[in-house]
């Protein structure tokens, strides 16, 4: 088939585009940097079309229109991970949460979800006509094979990454073409707890190692501390500017890894200009879905796996949850799970758990007695590995409860070691 000229036959403006779904559709749509705003913008603009839509994505950089009150019964999102953009939708019963492993996502969306539409944001088709799905592309496949339609903004501003990260024109039922700049993640803010943590958590690693972050002040500051390390590698659900800034340092060679050799691995990328200007046409960076990214029996293959994740409270029993504060869904479980199962099977692997001692301005202490009162387990104590606080790392694998807690209070904070075992005490 002549591509161009199907590309060509197939291209529409953002009002046919959408006027041409249906009233009803399930649609999914990229995200993080490859969120594609124009298709989005237009679905909330011509909202009368749409009755009982829904939508489903999940990392919102900016804000998030399609999650207005005013989209009610026009269209309903669902999500994996809570954020900014979504949570008061989710409080107030206008959205949904659903609970699903991040590398179970591709197998929701193909036998539970079941999509009739996809909206995606692609690079400029090669000389192939195969177009790159840039900066995520973690369960864009699944979704693409089993929708109806498949709506691309075909954006020149998208950078073309490798990986099994493509699409062919061929596949695209609508073609609109708007060049506009991608959401950039700006750089965090990181104090003196957030360096204290980056540098137990460097404590833990070794030359050669693999590592899994995520991304905030405490992953960036962790990366700040690896400067003096040889031949890391990546493989993670996600990188941002830290980790292409220690690849030119020579830090990231991923040279070591047992699979992928060579290659930062990832599924999504968000973060600023100068990353998406890095990985565009870069072969030492490849994209891949959150199916094999994420899948734990994969990412084990690599030795000494280092996962480095963050929580909001952590029990003195070692249970974590990442994503409730009590029974509010803040965020989601996220790649969490998966890599610390997956660093656990890892030969030499380690399972990190970052986080600050206290919160709401040192009047809460993050490690807890109990768990908050309706709070979801988000890591178990039977596969929890490290924690880490600005007070150093407790190891609590093969620990009985006693020294679990033990471990745990000596790395709270002094304002309240002395609560917490006094509270143990009188628990057991």
């Amino acid at each position: 088939m002549d591509w161009e000229k199907y590309y060509e036959t197939h291209k529409m403006s953002l009002r046919d585009a959408i006027l041409s779904l249906p009233s009803d559709a399930v649609m999914t749509a990229g995200h993080a940097g490859s969120e594609p705003r124009a298709l989005l913008q237009a679905v909330c603009d011509y909202k009368e079309h749409f009755k009982g839509a829904r939508l489903f994505s999940i990392v919102l950089m900016e804000e998030a229109p399609y999650c207005a009150p005013c989209m009610e019964g026009h269209l309903r999102y669902v999500t994996m991970f809570n954020s900014a953009g979504s949570r008061n939708a989710v409080k107030e019963n206008r959205a949904d949460f659903v609970p699903v492993y991040y590398s179970e996502v591709p197998s929701y969306i193909k036998n539970y979800y079941k999509p009739n539409v996809v909206l995606i944001q692609v690079s400029k088709p090669d000389i192939h006509g195969y177009c790159s799905m840039g900066c995520c592309c973690d369960f864009q496949r699944a979704a693409i094979d089993s929708a109806d339609f498949v709506l691309a903004q075909v954006n020149e501003n998208q950078p073309y990454v490798m990986g099994d990260n493509f699409v062919h024109v061929t596949e695209i039922t609508h073609i609109v073409e708007e060049n506009r700049p991608l959401p950039v993640l700006g750089a965090a803010k990181i104090g003196d707890v957030e360096r204290a943590i980056g540098k137990n958590c460097a404590a833990l690693i070794n030359d050669g190692d693999t590592l899994q972050l995520g991304i905030g002040a405490i992953p960036d500051a962790v990366l700040l501390s690896l400067k003096d390390k040889k031949d890391l590698g990546i493989h993670s659900e996600m990188f941002s500017d830290g980790v292409a800034e220690l690849i030119d340092a020579g830090v990231v060679t991923n040279r070591r890894k047992n699979i992928d050799t060579g290659m930062s691995v990832a599924t999504f990328l968000m973060g600023s200009q100068k990353l998406y200007s890095y990985i565009n046409n870069n072969p030492s960076v490849a994209m891949h879905p959150v199916d094999y990214t994420n899948n734990p029996l994969i990412a084990c293959k690599n030795d000494n796996l280092i996962a480095i994740n963050s929580c909001i409270q952590v029990d003195l029993t070692g249970q974590v949850t990442a994503e409730t504060i009590g029974t509010a869904q803040f965020s989601g479980a996220g790649g969490q799970v998966d890599f610390v199962r997956g660093a656990n099977l890892s030969q030499g692997g380690k399972a990190v758990i970052a986080i600050p001692s206290t919160a709401s301005h040192g009047r809460i202490s993050r490690i807890a007695p109990v768990m908050d009162l309706g709070s979801a387990v988000t890591t178990s104590r039977y596969e929890v590995d490290y924690i880490v606080t600005e007070y150093g790392a407790a190891s609590l694998k093969g620990r009985t409860l006693n020294e679990r807690a033990e471990a745990l209070i000596a790395i709270a904070h002094p304002d309240f070691r002395e609560s917490l075992r006094q509270q143990w005490l009188k628990r057991f």
